[in-house]
């Protein structure tokens, strides 16, 4: 599995996060691309340009001790980077943060923090001889189940792609999609927009970019793949297809 230039920096930040003892688990493309490896899928998974995080916070911190806090957990390691806030955490509103190179002033890569979410199962991870922390594998499957079977499928196409890779390398289980659900605070939709507009799903699919040299599947690949692995979670009168 190929790692490219930005993706080995974020790799080294996450560690230098997660040795600060800064309370911040990550989770999205990062994590994902680590517990695939550590599962033993050989294949390119689509590139990432930001770091995705809950950040459990005891007290109230102002964007300047937030960003503070940051800034010595790469210092103590020897990284060259500056870090900036541009949005401040709020309801319903994650922070977020800027990582620019100390010597031309360019924004390298972002970080996505929500704020106190419900605590997720985590684990260790380690990539490249980098370990951090990360939400589980469950957790994971769980949260992007939920979100393709919600009215915003069409504006979550990776999360459709990230099952399509899960699903090479880990067994599908109702009762534990089911646990992650209860304990994320998650529930499942009706499916209605992956099922029933397939057209509409295949031309977001389609604008969908992957960058670098990664090779894209084709849409009936990965909608089939993924409709077959969750079968067990639709609607009944809506996968008879798949036992023809």
């Amino acid at each position: 599995m190929l790692l490219s230039e930005q993706e080995k920096l974020m790799y080294m930040v996450m560690k230098a996060i997660y040795d600060s003892g800064i309370p911040i688990e990550f989770k999205g493309a990062m994590v994902l691309k680590a517990c695939l490896l550590e599962a033993g899928f050989t294949g390119e998974i689509r590139h990432t340009a930001d770091i995705d995080a809950n950040w459990y916070l005891n007290e109230e911190l102002s964007p300047e001790q937030m960003t503070m806090s940051l800034q010595d957990a790469l210092t103590k390691n020897g990284i060259k980077m500056d870090i900036k806030m541009y949005r401040m955490y709020g309801p319903g509103r994650s922070a977020g943060f800027d990582f620019v190179d100390q010597q031309n002033g360019e924004i390298l890569f972002s970080l996505d923090v929500d704020i106190n979410r419900p605590t997720s199962p985590s684990q260790i991870y380690e990539i490249s001889g980098i370990r951090f922390r990360g939400v589980s594998q469950n957790q994971m499957m769980a949260d992007k189940i939920s979100s393709i079977s919600s009215d915003h499928v069409f504006r979550r196409i990776k999360d459709i792609v990230d099952i399509y890779y899960m699903s090479q390398v880990f067994s599908f289980d109702r009762d534990t999609l089911t646990e992650s659900l209860l304990r994320s605070e998650r529930s499942l939709g009706s499916f209605d927009g992956f099922l029933h507009h397939r057209a509409e799903l295949k031309h977001a699919y389609e604008k969908y970019r992957f960058s670098g040299e990664i090779n894209k599947p084709s849409f009936e690949a990965v909608y089939t793949g993924v409709k077959k692995y969750i079968k067990d979670i639709l609607p009944i009168e809506r996968h008879r297809d798949l036992e023809r």
